[in-house]
């Protein structure tokens, strides 16, 4: 962190009154030497409360006069129902799964009497992925009735005699078609038809015939396949390509449905913007392609003149007649990222990320907002994301929200930005974000009576930003980026002072991303790594960051890709996601040490230099090196941060912030020379 606050440990100890139990309120538990779990003798742990608490949501579904909606990146898993008449939560159900689980899927029945719940899971535990809730009696809960081979599930698909389908995907193996028979209770594998796919998010239902979307949305690049459609044949049991010629080109397919006896399609672009199809289910080699002006096209429904769909930019409507696309015009907020759209009697209802549900009159061009949370919705904490620490606060990354902690007073806010805050910087007291999905850098002022803002822009192919460094040298933000459907990455930089941003692609070569990035003396070093299966890793690149001209290269010789970076001196530390550890020099730009640390990283983490030395958090341990012999040391053991997509550590002001399960903690660490 390069903001300057004077925050003593003394402050921190006092910040929110009386100790006690921390809370989303921000009260605070210090934990002194022998009493935190792990803790070394002169380090302080102090329990700043839980990290971001929300009702996250992830999916949305009318059936009949009720919004049933998935929950996101929370535990347990639940469904709600969002009654429109009373405009509350009247039913949930919650479901036994895997780590940081989210329902993507929903599915009824075409009596609307059960609803059919996919989950998806950040590790495979071996549990169901499949249940039922019986609307009829919704006080009892949903049972599991299956388990895919497929770790996730993506989307669900119910033909008119109740037959189930699901999509999917699980890493490093094609996505298969399931099917669920109500009948006999069994789950079946209808084949992989997409062998390159690295993921499937898309499927719809007749009696004859199931549609089969997938594409390369994550792990692209590297030979991976493009958008695909597929027709299953129910009878025969074959797969035909039908995917319209003008599709081949865009990353995915994102969304399915028959609608008025058409198969409608939508994709994900990323060079190209996103497209939608309209294709003549009883002769597939007639439809209509349009091109949007945004980069997906998902959740859709219908009336007599148009098709309505979710888009990054809100509602838009395909009207029919003329084959044009438009926005849905409304008074109203942000609807961010939409979960769900849904079309009965002229009004539209959109279920939003920011964790409300809108009822949008077309004709009116008018809209009743209703926050779920206010309306029942139990909130709890969510694995977090990117970190960051300055000007009095400590800020937390989430789906849909940063969470934003004043350390003085306690106080919480979630703020709202669309996708997720993957990694931050606080940058003369203002913060600054690397947004998923394709949102670029986003900035919130605490000065200044507003929501983020997104101050820089990217193309949408550079869709996920992965680490921040603060580069005081050039006064440059560092972005290191991943491409999910090209492969490889790119390396953001942004000047806070001039609002100039540039954009460096496959800085380190056309498979490597850019999974973590450091600097001094205005070098930016880039750590690399690979989604595919082969090809290089963890090479190290040395690059000025003002002109995106190459310095240097070495190759550490690792097993697997850089996990994190830190500069501690003269010396550059690598982590692996393997636990391999690697110390370069950077003046002769040789590798001086390596040691196996996987006792206490083994998977993504973070590195950060503190007081003189470099501190790392991993999964379960947060740790520190010796300057000088390299040694490991472990700060605190069983630290076992929620994190939903690698571990993250921040400091300021000589303090460590990180997660300890789901509750964010400060970590005073005094280490004897």
């Amino acid at each position: 962190m390069t903001d300057s606050l004077s925050l003593s440990r003394r402050r921190l100890l006092q910040a929110g009154g009386a100790l006690g139990l921390a809370t989303a309120t921000g009260s605070v538990l210090a934990a002194e030497a022998g009493a935190a779990p792990g803790a070394t003798p002169k380090t302080t742990v102090t329990d700043l409360g839980p990290g971001l608490v929300q009702f996250s949501l992830m999916s949305g579904l009318l059936v009949g006069d009720t919004v049933y909606i998935g929950s996101r990146n929370m535990n347990p898993a639940s469904v709600i129902g969002f009654h429109l008449p009373s405009r509350k939560v009247v039913s949930v159900t919650t479901l036994d799964a895997g780590p940081e689980p989210s329902i993507q899927a929903l599915a009824a029945d075409p009596t609307g009497r059960y609803l059919y719940i996919g989950l998806l899971v950040k590790a495979d535990q071996g549990k169901p992925n499949l249940f039922r809730w019986d609307l009829t009696t919704f006080d009892r809960p949903a049972v599991a009735i299956g388990r895919t081979g497929d770790r996730d599930i993506r989307d669900l698909a119910v033909a008119p005699d109740g037959t189930v389908f699901a999509v999917g995907g699980v890493p490093a193996k094609p996505p298969v078609l399931w099917q669920y028979d109500p009948g006999t209770g069994a789950v079946t594998d209808l084949g992989a038809p997409d062998p390159k796919a690295t993921l499937a998010r898309a499927v719809a239902a007749t009696d004859t015939t199931v549609f089969f979307g997938a594409g390369s949305v994550l792990s692209g690049g590297s030979g991976a396949s493009k958008a695909s459609l597929f027709a299953y044949d129910r009878q025969s049991r074959a797969f035909t390509s039908i995917v319209p010629k003008e599709m081949e080109k865009d990353p995915s397919l994102r969304e399915l449905a028959v609608l008025d006896g058409k198969l409608i399609v939508g994709t994900s672009g990323a060079v190209d913007p996103a497209k939608l199809a309209v294709i003549d289910l009883e002769d597939f080699s007639s439809y209509t392609v349009v091109n949007s002006e945004g980069t997906v096209i998902k959740s859709f429904a219908a009336d007599a003149e148009r098709i309505y769909f979710a888009s990054e930019s809100g509602v838009e409507a395909y009207t029919k007649a003329d084959g044009t696309i438009s926005p849905v015009e409304f008074t109203g907020p942000d609807l961010g990222e939409i979960w769900g759209v849904d079309h009965n009697d002229g009004k539209l209802t959109v279920v939003s990320a920011y964790g409300f549900v809108a009822e949008i009159d077309v004709a009116a061009r008018t809209s009743v907002v209703t926050n779920l949370q206010e309306a029942g919705a139990k909130a709890g904490p969510q694995a977090g994301m990117g970190i960051a620490a300055g000007r009095g606060y400590v800020y937390l990354g989430g789906n849909g929200a940063i969470s934003r902690r004043d350390l003085k007073t306690g106080e919480v806010v979630n703020l709202l930005a669309p996708g997720e805050a993957k990694d931050a910087e606080v940058i003369g007291g203002v913060l600054y974000t690397g947004q998923y999905n394709a949102q670029g850098i986003w900035r919130y002022d605490p000065s200044r009576r507003r929501q983020p803002q997104q101050a820089a822009k990217f193309p949408g192919e550079q869709n996920r930003p992965l680490d921040t460094s603060w580069d005081p040298d050039n006064k440059l933000l560092l972005v290191g980026v991943q491409s999910d459907t090209e492969g490889g990455g790119a390396l953001w930089t942004y000047s806070p002072k001039t609002g100039k941003s540039a954009s460096y692609v496959n800085p380190i070569d056309d498979v490597q991303l850019v999974r973590a990035v450091a600097n001094r003396d205005g070098i930016a070093y880039l750590g690399g790594d690979n989604a595919s299966k082969e090809g290089p890793r963890a090479t190290v690149v040395a690059v000025d960051p003002v002109d995106g001209k190459e310095r240097w290269r070495v190759d550490p010789e690792q097993a697997a890709g850089v996990a994190a970076l830190a500069v501690q001196g003269r010396n550059l530390y690598g982590l692996t996601t393997k636990g391999g550890l690697f110390v370069v020099d950077v003046r002769t730009r040789k590798v001086v040490h390596t040691a196996d640390v996987s006792a206490v990283s083994r998977g993504f983490a973070a590195l950060v230099s503190n007081r003189g030395a470099v501190y790392g958090v991993s999964d379960t341990t947060l740790f520190r090196f010796h300057p000088k012999t390299f040694a490991v040391s472990t700060v605190v053991a069983d630290i076992d941060g929620s994190w939903y997509s690698g571990p993250h550590v921040n400091v300021h002001d000589g303090l460590l912030y990180t997660l300890r399960g789901s509750h964010l903690v400060a970590v005073d660490d005094r280490p004897s020379r």
